[in-house]
């Protein structure tokens, strides 16, 4: 199998091609603002340097921050109502309650409370009602809505209400994009229904990227079937990513580490992954990223999404190098992508990190001339300063006193030239410039359940048994090959707080992707 990876990030659009024996070309281009360019760009660099017809190439995956972008500047986003099926319960809290004004502006945001929901071992708290459903069905018609979220306690458990709802929401207002929250989120009600409205008011902006990702593969030649990587560092195909955007979000960290992973054959480490404005550093285990053990912020808004455990810092490859009578400072702004014509180096005159490299001899790049005049303790302490930064990132990270390796990866991973950091040993594979994309390339397909099982209705055999099967039908039906199914993780949280010995059971099931001939 031949396959490309794609990341598309705010600055560079990396691109990878991979196949049986490892990376057979790479390239970095510039972001272009319509993405098709961009992408079609990429595309055509990668075939050409490689030699590769586009007819052999298998499967293309692409890793994206669009929508993540779109939700943190409140750009793009489609006028939403929420719907929550719950009264008489969780009347205490309506929906985007804890949501930023700004944000809840941009979506015009309504926020409904009917009848219904589900008690946590699929009980009715009370019944659908539809009567009320349809009342704000004709209503929400006459007004700018165009995509409704419908949110169900409990609805994980069954989903009976919420696809109810769809069915009238749809009998009523046939064109509106309905986001069920069972299909979005895990158990907990807030963080889901967060979630789930998310990805309701990104539904416009979905069908525009992907079909502009669509059109850039036409444009390239390429008849390959296309994934889009999700946040845990797997993939969905462009029919499921087109109906759940809020899957990509954090999904360039994920590759990012997953790539480090695959090119430096190491499973266990601190990965920090070097951009043109930011460092992000993270645990890896057993290949796969740490999960973040608490609800993720998006944009100001609380979720439960599956998000890597990255702690950031403004350190990058254009990070601006200031001196004042205080001291030096890196960061944290910078130049980002106006590098090749700002910086020093390129023609320009901000002072960036990477200048400080190229001037320390580091690394060869630009006009080495041009940076002859800056002092020598300048230099000392700038690179002492940019060393202090990212000893704290990994120390951050770092969780035992285990001596793990650190990878580092990314544009910017000009900016570490010692054997060290943190006291730790320092690994820099090949390519590790477009390590996002080589993340990408190697994404695996995963299925996942999420659910409350009484145990005192079955043995506790059972319920794992039964989320087991759940999970891995989820993963085929994600496009996964059925004969390469493992269990990736497996959580039991008894709640004693619920009758009848509840336990909360969390399975994640991952496969190799399954290419049709």
């Amino acid at each position: 199998m031949i396959r490309i990876g794609v990341d598309v990030g705010g600055t560079n659009t990396d691109a990878v091609m991979i196949d049986s024996n490892g990376v057979k070309a790479s390239c970095k281009v510039y972001t272009s603002q319509d993405v098709i360019s961009g992408v079609s760009g990429a595309l055509a660099r990668l075939l050409d340097d490689s030699g590769v017809s586009s007819d052999q190439i298998d499967v293309v995956m692409i890793g994206t921050t669009h929508f993540t972008n779109a939700i943190v500047q409140r750009k793009h986003l489609a006028p939403t109502a929420a719907i929550r099926l719950g009264l008489p319960a969780t009347a205490c809290l309506p929906p985007m309650t804890d949501w930023p004004s700004d944000l809840r502006a941009a979506i015009h945001g309504r926020s409904y409370m009917l009848g219904g929901g589900y008690e946590f071992d699929g009980r009715e708290i009370a019944p659908l009602d539809e009567t009320g459903l349809r009342s704000v069905a004709r209503e929400l018609k006459d007004t700018d809505t165009r995509a409704i979220a419908v949110s169900s306690v409990f609805s994980p458990i069954n989903a009976t209400m919420e696809d109810r709802a769809e069915q009238i929401l749809r009998e009523e207002i046939p064109r509106v994009h309905v986001t069920k929250s069972h299909e979005v989120g895990r158990v907990g009600l807030l963080e889901r229904e967060n979630a789930t409205i998310m990805n309701a008011c990104l539904r416009d902006l979905s069908a525009t990227v992907v079909n502009a990702f669509r059109d850039a593969l036409r444009q390239s030649g390429l008849r390959a079937a296309m994934y889009l990587t999700q946040n845990d560092g797997t993939l969905m195909d462009a029919t499921f990513a087109e109906r759940f955007p809020v899957m990509t979000f954090a999904s360039g960290p994920t590759n990012s580490m997953r790539g480090a992973a695959w090119l430096s054959g190491v499973s266990d480490a601190i990965v920090v992954d070097i951009g043109g404005t930011t460092s992000d550093a993270g645990l890896l285990r057993g290949g796969l990223p740490r999960q973040a053990g608490i609800a993720v912020e998006v944009g100001g808004v609380r979720t439960n999404f599956r998000m890597p455990d990255v702690f950031s810092v403004g350190l990058g490859g254009g990070s601006i190098v200031r001196r004042s009578a205080e001291g030096v400072t890196v960061g944290p702004d910078s130049v980002g992508y106006r590098l090749a014509t700002e910086g020093m180096a390129f023609g320009g005159d901000t002072l960036t990190t990477t200048d400080v490299m190229i001037a320390s001899g580091a690394v060869a790049l630009g006009d080495p001339a041009r940076l002859t005049s800056l002092p020598a303790d300048l230099l000392r302490a700038a690179r002492a300063e940019m060393e202090r930064i990212l000893t704290a990132c990994v120390e951050r990270a770092r969780l035992s006193s285990e001596e793990i390796p650190v990878i580092v990866v990314g544009g910017g991973s000009v900016l570490v030239d010692q054997d060290r950091i943190a006291g730790l040993p320092v690994l820099k594979p090949s390519h590790f410039g477009v390590a996002n994309a080589v993340g990408a390339a190697i994404a695996q397909v995963s299925g996942e359940v999420d659910k409350v099982y009484s145990l005192a209705a079955q043995t506790r055999a059972d319920a794992l048994a039964d989320a087991k099967e759940s999970a891995s039908r989820t993963a085929v039906a994600a496009g996964a090959d059925a004969a390469t199914l493992d269990i990736a993780e497996i959580e039991e949280i008894p709640l004693a707080y619920l009758p009848g010995n509840a336990t909360r059971i969390r399975v994640k099931v991952i496969g190799d992707l399954h290419v049709k001939a």
